[in-house]
């Protein structure tokens, strides 16, 4: 199974319908790039669409005016700034005290639902350990019963994946695992988009998708979901106040 990412990030946005109209999203860019330009260009056209104004500039001017904010990472002051963000305005739930999941963690539970996989007993790795993909997911694994073992660069090694019955992906590093590298019928969701010959790309090799029982594409995938889900956790903080 392929998951259409954007098919469901689309019933996401539908479902929030005209609940956030009038609300302003605050964005917070440090680097300038065509990955980083692309992503706020992703998020803004979703919030235009739901009626959200999206104001770029500095991180206090931002919790003052704005109803939710994100810093776009990597952000040379990125840990600076996300301690600085309040709970209730925290939309990528990264700072301390979040009130809402992640995107990403959010999106992998819609997958695994939408999938009819139940992740209790099973063995799930995690590639990566960043603050937006590898922390999140590995947490969320654990709360759903999984036994979960998270691989980095120096921490664990690849061969975990053999045997895994869940596998996500979020080191940023394009074709790193392959076909052969994972079981029969695995559960496979790459989160790890990076961009590689001005295209973006996951780190799952494509190939990958005739051998998981469920695979997220790059692109299509997870982002998008991710991405309705920041509108969704924008919803459920305007709910709280």
């Amino acid at each position: 199974m392929i998951i259409d990412g954007k098919k469901i990030a689309e019933e996401i946005i539908a479902d929030l319908g005209d609940s956030l109209k009038g609300n302003k999203l605050g964005i917070v860019v440090g680097v300038q790039d065509a990955a980083t330009d692309s992503f706020v260009k992703i998020k803004t056209r979703v919030a235009e669409r739901l009626g959200v104004e999206v104001v770029k500039g500095e991180l206090a001017d931002l919790i003052k005016t704005c109803d939710g904010v994100i810093v776009q990472l990597p952000h040379p002051k990125a840990e600076e700034l996300i301690a600085a963000i309040p709970p209730e305005k925290d939309l990528d739930a990264i700072g301390k005290g979040p009130l809402v999941r992640t995107p990403v963690a959010e999106a992998i539970s819609e997958v695994l639902v939408r999938a009819g996989v139940a992740a209790a007993g099973k063995k799930a790795v995690v590639v990566g350990k960043g603050r937006l993909v590898g922390i999140p997911a590995a947490e969320l694994l654990k709360s759903l019963g999984a036994d979960v073992v998270v691989v980095t660069q120096t921490q664990g090694s690849l061969d975990e994946l053999r045997d895994a019955d869940i596998v996500v992906l979020g080191a940023g590093e394009p074709g790193l695992v392959g076909p052969d590298m994972i079981k029969e019928g695995a559960v496979l969701i790459d989160a790890g988009t990076s961009e590689a010959g001005g295209k973006l790309m996951g780190d799952a090799q494509p190939g990958c998708a005739q051998v998981a029982s469920v695979f997220t594409p790059v692109p299509g995938g997870i982002g998008p979901i991710a991405v309705a889900m920041i509108f969704k956790n924008l919803f459920e903080l305007a709910r709280r106040r």
